[in-house]
């Protein structure tokens, strides 16, 4: 079942020329530096600390660790951290 939906999706990317991330829901992550990033297509908040921001997604979590984390942005999908940017780990589910 996922390889024929990955097929389709892959068919409507190139029929529609539609992106890959919004096709197969998947986050768009952009970092500028190590001061923001910037992740759309999330699917909530799960963790939030000034060391520590984990968002759900469809495919597992995105975690972002660092320090100094302030929220400069949070829509329903998506959201703008700024702080000092260590690590940017996908956990998948099991």
């Amino acid at each position: 079942m996922k390889k024929w939906r990955l097929r389709f999706h892959r068919l409507l990317n190139n029929y529609m020329a539609l992106p890959t991330d919004v096709l197969l829901e998947l986050p768009r992550i952009t970092m500028i530096g190590q001061l923001h990033v910037y992740i759309e297509n999330h699917q909530g908040l799960v963790v939030y600390s000034d060391t520590e921001l984990k968002l759900n997604t469809h495919q597992g979590f995105i975690q972002i660790l660092g320090s100094s984390f302030v929220l400069k942005m949070m829509h329903a999908e998506e959201i703008l951290l700024e702080g000092e940017i260590k690590e940017v780990k996908f956990i998948p589910f099991e």
